[in-house]
């Protein structure tokens, strides 16, 4: 089978090979190997095992790429995106159900199978999903040479590297590159390396792929970073990029249905108080019909997986909105509500007084100022009566098909309103505790509008309005601001949120802070590398961030690396080395 790619100008597809005959439930405890050979017949066994059961699985996909050019003093800087949102359908092969298309100037740029340009080079989502996997199409002694490097440690996981180099005549489109084994149930953990065999029709990237321990012996895929620099195709033509894929969503049915059983309900008892009227007024009756919309379409958001579950990140924006609240002496009924989209576009909306903000807004925003602005703008819609469409109270109207889901739902304002939220939202910041640091989401503002035009996908909205050009906050913005060391106008992706690919809850990023940053590593809105801080199920420990690029506070400490498998980046500090298995040459 011809493995699927991230560049194509011949669309190859191949369905996802039969692996050999495993049973889906993970094996019974065995003895510890002994000798190197029987540790890779363990590892071989395992990744087959994975190709098996998950089959059983629909995860979401998110897959960002920016394409870059040099810069003399920022060394690579975005010079144009591609995004694309599916559902991973393992029945067929490797293959995606998109929920987004994604235009550009009235053509496809970033569509399934059979959606290229012929005279054109096109990323292919597919082969940014296939970067989950090492090999569908015989992953074992027969077709691959394992060489043990080193016992090393992923956060607070022991894993055993080998290096991984097919063997002659084994074919094209066999990974070649490293790979890092746990020491308990020898599961691949991550992998870095690319694939082989490239032509003039196709070309395989460099990736790094990381896998989390979402149950008790199941690893499953959840972060790939690609990247790629001077790769020259076609004449005198050059392609520099990088893409970040995100996997999550694996038990979304499953942890609706644990979670209503775990409930605790406390009834109360019946008062027969016929003094007390329990009727609803007219608008009372409105605003429970409301309230019954907004819950409605949160509820089919989080099912579909688009919304994440109520968690510590809600949290943190319901007392940023509170703090709004009480120094502008409001009283909102019923109460305003946050919650976090799980997806990278920066983008914002309300459903009723329900507030939503993207993970990838949270992310890029550099301080508390400024995501109580655009908690403000939002804010500033329920205060002037911006009402959800009532008719989502219906139970019909949520009855759609996951990949109508953004051609049935949309919550864009108008441009009036959207002015006026503005309005109201620098009425609120100014009486807010917020009002002397406002300078900060000026500076946010004024980078986004310099990086928009090269990130068109990234700063659109899928569901709701892009970040809101409130004009009164540029002019506020220091003009020493850009020139500062020491002042980060924007975050790269993933500078403030981690997920959990299993049930998808987020949790705030709790990484070290760092020392001052030269201008090349601030990174506004960039793609980083993932570096997770691996950790086994069920324990205990503090887990530091799932992309370890940012901190809350600040951008990452170094540029990005080629993905390269000769020289993988080594998340934490390397172990001493351990004494192999008995009989390792």
């Amino acid at each position: 089978m011809r493995r699927l790619i991230g560049l194509v100008l011949l669309s190859l597809c191949g369905a996802l090979g039969a692996t050999a005959a495993t049973n889906d439930t993970a094996p019974q405890a065995a003895a510890q190997p002994r000798t190197m050979d029987q540790v890779v017949d363990r590892v071989v066994s395992s990744e087959n095992r994975l190709y098996q059961r998950i089959h059983q699985f629909q995860p979401l996909v998110e897959t960002y790429i920016q394409t870059l050019r040099p810069d003399k003093d920022l060394g690579y800087t975005p010079a144009g995106d591609r995004y694309f949102l599916g559902r991973a359908d393992f029945g067929k092969g490797v293959q995606l159900v998109p929920l987004t298309q994604a235009t550009g100037k009235g053509r496809k740029i970033f569509g399934g199978i059979g959606n290229f340009f012929s005279f054109a080079m096109e990323f292919l989502p597919d082969g940014f999903l296939q970067m989950i996997f090492i090999d569908t199409n015989g992953f074992d002694r027969q077709h691959y040479k394992f060489d043990y490097v080193r016992r090393e440690f992923l956060g607070e996981v022991r894993c055993l590297v080998f290096d991984v180099t097919p063997l002659p005549k084994s074919g094209k489109g066999r990974f070649l590159g490293r790979i890092w084994v746990e020491d308990q149930d020898y599961t691949v953990v991550r992998f870095n390396g690319a694939y082989g065999g490239s032509s003039h029709s196709s070309y395989y990237f460099h990736f790094d792929s990381w896998r989390s321990n979402v149950q008790p012996g199941l690893w499953m895929p959840s972060f790939v970073y690609s990247e790629e620099r001077d790769l020259h195709y076609a004449i005198s033509k050059k392609l520099d990029f990088k893409a970040q894929t995100r996997l999550w969503g694996y038990n979304l049915s499953q942890n609706t249905q644990e979670q209503e059983l775990s409930k605790i309900l406390v009834e109360s008892p019946v008062n027969d108080d016929t003094q007390t009227s329990n009727d609803l007024a007219p608008v009372q009756a409105q605003r429970s019909w409301d309230r019954q919309a907004e819950d409605n379409v949160a509820d089919r958001l989080q099912r579909i997986g688009l919304l994440a579950p109520r968690g510590e990140v809600d949290k943190v924006l319901d007392t940023v909105i509170n703090n709004l609240e009480v120094t502008n002496n409001l009283d909102l009924e019923p109460e305003v509500r946050c919650r976090v989209m799980m997806t990278s576009t920066l983008e914002s909306y309300t459903l009723g007084h329900t507030i939503v903000l993207s993970r990838g807004l949270i992310d890029v925003l550099p301080d508390e100022a400024s995501l109580a602005t655009m908690l403000a703008h939002e804010l500033g819609h329920i205060v002037l009566g911006h009402r959800l469409n009532s008719t989502y109270a219906f139970f019909d109207q949520l009855l759609v098909d996951d990949k109508e889901t953004f051609k049935h739902f949309g919550f864009a304002r108008t441009p009036d309103e959207e002015n006026q939220a503005s309005k109201k939202a620098m009425e609120l910041l100014n009486n807010s505790p917020y009002k002397n640091q406002l300078g900060n989401a000026g500076l946010f503002l004024q980078a986004l509008d310099r990086r928009a035009k090269d990130i068109p996908n990234l700063a659109s909205a899928h569901l709701g309005n892009r970040v809101p050009a409130i004009g009164d906050l540029k002019t506020a913005a220091p003009a020493n601001g850009q020139k500062n060391p020491q002042q980060i106008a924007a975050l790269p992706l993933g500078g403030r949120v981690k997920l959990d690919p299993w049930n998808n809850r987020l949790e705030l990023l709790k990484a070290k802070p760092i020392g001052s940053v030269t201008e090349r590593e601030k990174m506004p809105f960039e793609v980083t590398p993932f570096m997770p801080y691996l950790t086994r199920f069920g324990s205990d420990a503090a887990k530091p961030p799932a992309a370890a690029s940012a901190t809350a506070a600040a951008p990452p400490a170094a540029t990005p690396a080629p993905a390269d498998a000769a020289a993988a980046p080594k998340p934490g500090e390397e172990k001493p080395k351990d004494t192999p298995p008995a009989n390792q040459p």
